[in-house]
């Protein structure tokens, strides 16, 4: 059995073909969904305010004035704010898109009909014309090159900003990006990348050919050619909004194992029930942004562990241990949640330091590394900062004064202990560059790190709706030990496997998958 997941991966390329366009797809169907729902309202939005000032001039300034300050908010600190209000996914993402949109939007607007001639305006006035019959067929036709130059600018600044939204659980390709970053997969992250900027210029190309057409007749733009215009951009947006029904909404955490695990649930949910499965990866602050989504019902399961929820979830003080499970699921079931299939495998945490000052020092416990702490740099990803065992839990209990402290992504730890920017970090036990012989993993002498056993929590209304949701997540149930799940993200971290295609792998391997 040596070696045979490995094996078996690099006999089937066309399931690794496969799973790469599957993926490639639906992100990219995500991106130009996002994109071009969040164009559309911004068009629509932006140029009634812009229409709005020019015609009430005296409210153009703080209009203005409160539309610069707001672009002004960094896009990170904008989805963060947005959160608690509309939750985490699509929604918050496109009202993000659109509110950084409105200025290129509003400004082009109010410029362009401000540019119009004014005696055109006081000639067609003294003929007679209404307030609204100037707006509509003077000022607006003359104004609609430079109001399409704006939507040019703010149809790319959106698309590219697009990219980011994968941060708060949204799609689109972003996810290949930081997916790329998370997984080690240098390669994904520029296709990602290339792609946004390749769909940002055929986006501006299309527009630029309706603009020239513009220029070109604007002397006969009437109102049926402006609404044709609205009219396609807004049946290609309706097009891509993609209804399901009976759909399970997965949301992942942004690791290699978590990637896996939504994969081989997409797999074998879709296998096994007629259930459609809808998966957010790789979803930016975890467990603090992912939990509360669920119990607003805006995910319906996600993958989990123990020590997290007891911990970051109940907020309880004390460390988890696996004989407390009845009581963390009866907590659990207070928030209409249960724990549902546990996969068998323990992530806990663990401290690993640079080979070179291990050995400089004779360094092997935690208890070891406290005499020279003040002497190290600490990394960490974001989260392990705030959680109640987190960085102040474990400098309290070993007295650790580290002389830097350095928060980063998940997927950045290995390359930044590698590159010496940081001397001790935290480690998953089944990370899968635990192989890298630059690093030694300390041992836990005081026993501080608590249990982390990874299992699904779902919300109880879906479990209730769909009992066969329930009797697939238990035979996924112990199929999983530490190991495995260490070579399933070598697998995607240091061979450049797709997630899915080391997924359904390995769902073949434990005679799970019909094919």
């Amino acid at each position: 059995m040596k070696n045979v997941l490995y094996k078996q991966l690099k006999g089937e390329n066309h399931v690794r073909n496969s799973s790469i366009i599957y993926s490639k797809k639906r992100i990219l169907y995500q991106h130009l969904q996002i994109s071009f729902i969040s164009i559309v309202l911004a068009i629509l939005i932006g140029g009634l305010i812009g229409i709005f000032m020019s015609e009430y001039k005296k409210i153009s300034k703080p209009f203005m004035s409160i539309i610069n300050f707001v672009y002004t908010i960094p896009s990170i600190s904008m989805l963060g704010f947005l959160i608690p209000l509309s939750g985490v996914g699509n929604t918050t993402a496109i009202i993000a898109l659109v509110i950084y949109a409105l200025l290129p939007m509003v400004k082009n607007t109010y410029t362009g009909m401000e540019q119009v001639d004014k005696k055109m305006i006081e000639a067609a006035t003294g003929l007679g014309s209404t307030r609204f019959q100037v707006l509509w067929k003077i000022k607006f036709p003359l104004a609609l090159p430079v109001i399409m130059a704006g939507i040019r600018s703010m149809a790319i600044m959106t698309i590219a900003l697009a990219g980011i939204a994968s941060f708060i659980g949204a799609g689109g390709l972003g996810v290949a990006i930081y997916r790329g970053i998370t997984t080690n997969n240098t390669a994904m992250t520029l296709v990602g990348s290339l792609l946004i900027a390749l769909l940002a210029l055929i986006v501006d190309g299309l527009f630029a050919i309706i603009e020239k057409r513009i220029q070109h007749h604007s002397k006969k733009i009437n109102k049926k050619a402006i609404i044709l215009i609205v009219l396609i951009i807004s049946i290609f947006a309706g097009l891509l909004v993609k209804p399901q029904k009976e759909t399970i909404k997965i949301a992942t955490k942004p690791m290699t194992e978590q990637y896996i695990l939504g994969e081989m649930l997409d797999i074998y949910i879709e296998q096994e029930t007629d259930l459609n499965v809808e998966v957010t990866q790789g979803v930016g602050g975890g467990t603090s942004n992912i939990e509360p989504a669920i119990e607003k019902g805006e995910f319906d399961l996600y993958p989990e562990y123990t020590g997290t929820g007891w911990n970051a979830v109940l907020k309880k003080k004390e460390t988890y241990f696996e004989s407390q499970f009845d009581e963390l699921q009866k907590e659990y079931q207070k928030k209409n949640l249960q724990w549902c299939g546990m996969y068998g495998f323990n992530n806990t945490y663990g401290l690993a330091i640079r080979k070179e000052i291990a050995e400089k020092y004779d360094i092997k416990t935690y208890s070891d590394l406290s005499a020279i702490a003040s002497q190290l740099t600490f990394g960490a990803e974001y989260d392990f900062f705030e959680r109640e065992d987190g960085y102040d839990a474990l400098c309290k209990t070993y007295n650790y004064q580290f002389k830097a402290t350095m928060d980063m992504d998940i997927g950045l730890k290995y390359q930044a202990i590698n590159q010496g920017q940081v001397d001790v970090m935290t480690i998953f036990t089944t990370d899968g560059q635990l192989s890298n012989d630059q690093i030694v993993v300390l041992e836990d002498d005081q026993h501080f790190y608590p249990s982390y056993l990874c299992g699904n929590v779902v919300r109880s209304e879906v479990l209730k709706d769909h009992p066969e949701l329930k009797k697939v997540l238990n035979q996924l149930a112990y199929k999983i030990d530490d190991l495995q799940m260490a070579k399933m993200n070598d697998l995607v971290e240091s061979q450049g496997k797709e997630p899915r295609e080391v997924a359904r792998n390995y769902l073949k391997e434990i005679n799970l998958l019909k094919e």
